[in-house]
């Protein structure tokens, strides 16, 4: 008779594209959006938490043309037929929240919101299928100072966190412009759909392919390294001068900018539109204070200009970081955003003006560690060893009285038996204490105060009369204990 099969054990292992979260990631986390949530919440924008769920339909952008929507989305159909999936973005879930409920909010509609957002998408290194998003929208006005609001609370937002003026910029441009010059170019009407998406997705590449290469997409084609062609636009070269043009017209000043995207755009009434709008934008930063040295208009900013029809901003961190390879780049974008005047017409029919930015919390994260403007780590609590099992409810006392003074406390819970084995213990929590009270000190009325910071200090560097000198370890009486503890922890 065979002997029937074991079922083995599930491996023990984050499926790919997904990460863990452990201490300070979480707590650091949670206190730069803590942070970003309170200038949100300076300029007037409301708290939304939307469902993690969305219906297909809600999302229909990334419906692919086939029978399974998976593209993009982790998607699944319930038995009454219908495709739900996990939200790509916070931008299509807050469409649909303001064209549901849009007779019961204010308009215009101010919101911020931050969670995780999942993505259906080959993970790589630092890509993964999960990560978070904080986002800051204002939908149901067209004006101009809508835009202009949002880059100065992202500007804000930046120096908030920990980002000097500076060691950032935030960059300007308009999809309107760029339609514009593509007017010029001679890329206007139904007819030429095609042409238009293959310029839009080229100089949507011009930061990884750099503009030879968005040259060559925009006439024939382009062979990549490994051999593969690229058909291009097919444009004649005057046409793609226009249209590389628009990506090199950053001049040394504002104005100067403006007015080389003027000449570019001259005889269409859409890129004279595009370009009167960023004039205002500069005028109201200007007004405002916000000023060249932390916001510029800059056409090169392409990224996100097949989605957007109006003006595009983007947050990117000019200091040096070691990427890995080992080579000195810049860090770059943190943040982006735009208006966005067609999302919601989906739900209503109607067109509703709308205009937002969305942080990479993750990206975010990691700059301001990379410059050591947060920490990296977490203090960990006070921990009362255990010399006396027995003693339980005393050691449980002077947490509480730790705790009731706002200090981190926690008891050792493993087995007490080896004394080692707790201040190791300590060491892996980073406690910044440690409280031993035996018998004797019981009967004694004292408690022997153990400063761990101190102790691995003088371990590292000081001689051995130092050390007497500076004992890391003393003896107070029992009462007395909180204030020690409270001493050591202010210094």
């Amino acid at each position: 008779m065979a002997k029937p099969k074991k079922t083995p054990r599930p491996k023990a292992q984050t499926p790919k594209g997904f990460r863990d979260y452990f201490g300070t990631d979480v707590t650091d986390r949670a206190e730069m959006l803590q942070t970003i949530a309170g200038v949100y919440h300076r300029y007037g924008f409301d708290a939304l938490e939307s469902s993690a769920v969305e219906t297909v339909e809600a999302l229909g952008k990334f419906l692919p043309d086939v029978d399974r929507p998976n593209e993009g989305v982790f998607a699944w159909q319930e038995e009454d037929g219908d495709w739900l999936a996990l939200r790509y973005d916070m931008t299509a879930p807050l469409a649909r929240v303001y064209a549901q409920h849009r007779n019961d909010l204010p308009n215009p509609y101010r919101r911020y919101t931050m969670g995780p957002v999942w993505r259906n998408e080959k993970p790589g290194p630092g890509r993964f299928r999960q990560f978070y998003q904080c986002d800051a929208d204002t939908v149901g006005t067209a004006s101009m100072a809508a835009d202009a609001e949002i880059c100065a609370m992202l500007s804000d937002t930046l120096e908030a966190v920990g980002i000097q003026r500076g060691d950032y910029v935030i960059r300007i441009n308009n999809r309107k412009v760029l339609n514009g010059v593509m007017e010029v170019a001679g890329l206007a009407g139904d007819d030429k759909e095609a042409e238009r998406g293959i310029v839009l997705r080229a100089i949507d590449k011009l930061d990884r392919l750099g503009p030879e290469g968005v040259r060559a997409l925009l006439g024939e084609g382009r062979k990549d390294e490994s051999g593969d062609f690229t058909k291009g636009a097919g444009l004649g070269d005057a046409e793609a001068e226009t249209i590389m043009g628009f990506t090199d017209a950053k001049r040394d000043t504002g104005p100067h900018t403006v007015a080389r995207l003027r000449e570019l755009v001259h005889g269409s009434d859409i890129g004279a539109k595009g370009v009167a709008e960023l004039e205002e934008i500069a005028a109201l930063l200007d007004a405002a204070g916000y000023g060249p040295d932390r916001i510029v208009i800059d056409p090169s900013v392409v990224r996100g200009l097949g989605y957007y029809t109006g003006p595009v901003y983007e947050a990117e961190l000019t200091f040096d970081v070691q990427n890995e390879k080992g080579q000195t780049v810049q860090f770059g974008s943190v943040a982006g955003g735009g208006r966005y005047d067609d999302l919601v017409k989906r739900f209503t029919g109607q067109e509703v003006p709308a205009t937002g930015v969305s942080i990479g919390v993750d990206r975010l994260l990691a700059a301001l560690r990379a410059t050591k403007r947060i920490g990296t780590t977490e203090q960990g609590p006070v921990v009362v060893t255990v010399m006396d099992r027995d003693r339980m409810a005393d050691y449980q006392a002077m947490v509480a009285e730790l705790r009731s003074a706002g200090i981190r406390a926690e008891v050792y819970l493993g087995n007490p038996k080896n004394f080692g084995n707790q201040l190791k213990y300590a060491d892996k929590r980073n406690a910044p204490i440690a409280i031993i009270e035996g018998g004797d000190e019981k009967d004694r009325g004292v408690v022997q105060i153990k400063d761990l910071y101190l102790g691995a200090k003088i371990a590292e560097t000081a001689t051995h009369e130092e050390w007497a000198e500076n004992p890391s370890q003393f003896e107070v009486p029992r009462d007395q204990m909180r204030a020690k503890v409270q001493e050591i922890l202010n210094q």
